[in-house]
């Protein structure tokens, strides 16, 4: 723990404090989240800081018996840090991203209260909340019903029946549900898969029907917790480098950047841009295809490649292992349909496409 570390949450603790008079000192810690041993240090602090002179009415006053005897914390002659500590930019932006990440997947009475957070934080964000509004948040999630039957069996610890989708089948799967994440932009159910007899995670955007059997889910042990994904393991709003060529010099431009260079003398770029979205990253990558190159983090390209090689084989499931030529789908593919024609740029929808998108130096 650094020092400004410490300074923020003193500063956070003081109002704190003042608003939950005789709190505990074990709660506490734990809403902080810290050790009573951190807090206890915590407190030894503020009982020798104050106004300017230092005198004894200077100094907050903190019954230190009462904190060591009895394990509750008394603290007055702070008024003056009564007021809570506003967000940073940075801080509320990121809560307002999350929370609209979390509407994606959330149901019932969860909803309406990241609705009523989202609603209080944008009112106080001020200039955040301009900000937020230039930057869209979309997580491949399922429909209301699925979406709200899942969360319910999650929540009530029901077992489900699932009509699941993947580019190769369609199945029918017993689970018990355990929760829902998101991870790279993309909404999973985590389960016991009964008919596998192991956990698995599934997709909310496959799961084609989802159906309540009235059996309660049992308890299989610990679950595995799932490795987080590219996004997450960055602190605040993340980042990703990218290598534009001329054809994709444009998103330079067009989205904000925090250091854009050119590379070399063909116009090449290499851009820094903020990102608090993995879904719209990958849909960027599908579109410009070969005309740009994620450079760092190197995995920020894994979600794009795996979307380019499912829909290659949802074509060559629907058209065998010839594709149609020159990246082009029938004519008779709807165009909402024609995801394989951002796949390569300019060389066809082929597996060679799906290697060079989003390629790692």
């Amino acid at each position: 723990m650094t020092s400004s570390q410490q300074v923020q949450r003193l500063l956070a603790l003081v109002p704190y404090l003042l608003a939950h008079e005789g709190a505990s000192l074990t709660e506490t810690a734990s809403t902080f989240g810290i050790t009573p041993r951190q807090l206890r240090g915590d407190l030894s602090v503020l009982y020798m800081c104050g106004l300017p002179g230092l005198m004894p009415g200077d100094l907050i006053e903190i019954d230190m018996d009462a904190v060591d005897g009895q394990g509750t914390i008394h603290l007055s002659n702070a008024e003056y840090l009564s007021r809570p500590l506003r967000f940073t930019p940075d801080e509320a932006l990121g809560l307002v991203l999350g929370l609209r990440s979390l509407r994606e997947v959330a149901a019932g009475d969860v909803l309406a209260v990241v609705d009523s957070a989202l609603a209080k934080l944008q009112h106080v964000a001020g200039s955040v909340h301009e900000l937020a509004e230039r930057v869209s948040v979309s997580v491949e999630s399922a429909g209301d019903l699925v979406r709200d039957t899942v969360n319910q069996a999650v929540g009530g610890q029901h077992r489900l029946e699932l009509v699941y989708d993947t580019p190769e089948q369609t199945t029918r799967r017993r689970v018990d549900p355990v929760r829902v994440s998101i991870r790279d932009g993309v909404a999973y159910l985590e389960a016991f898969d009964l008919d596998r007899g192991a956990w698995r995670t599934f997709r909310l955007d496959r799961i084609a029907e989802v159906h309540p059997t009235g059996a309660p889910a049992e308890d299989h042990g610990p679950h595995p917790e799932q490795p987080a994904g590219w996004l997450e393991a960055l602190s605040g709003v993340g980042a990703v480098t990218l290598e534009l060529r001329p054809p994709a010099a444009w998103v330079a431009e067009y989205h904000p950047v925090q250091a854009v260079e050119p590379v070399g003398e063909d116009g090449t770029l290499r851009a820094t841009l903020p990102v608090s979205d993995p879904a719209w990253l990958r849909s960027l990558l599908l579109q410009l295809g070969d005309a740009a190159r994620v450079l760092d983090p190197p995995e920020a390209a894994d979600s794009a490649l795996r979307a380019a090689e499912e829909t290659l084989a949802l074509y060559r499931h629907v058209w065998g292992e010839d594709l149609p030529g020159a990246g082009e789908p029938p004519a008779d593919v709807p165009a909402g349909d024609r995801g394989g024609g951002a796949v390569g740029t300019g060389d066809g929808a082929d597996a060679g496409g799906a290697e060079r998108l989003g390629s790692r130096p």
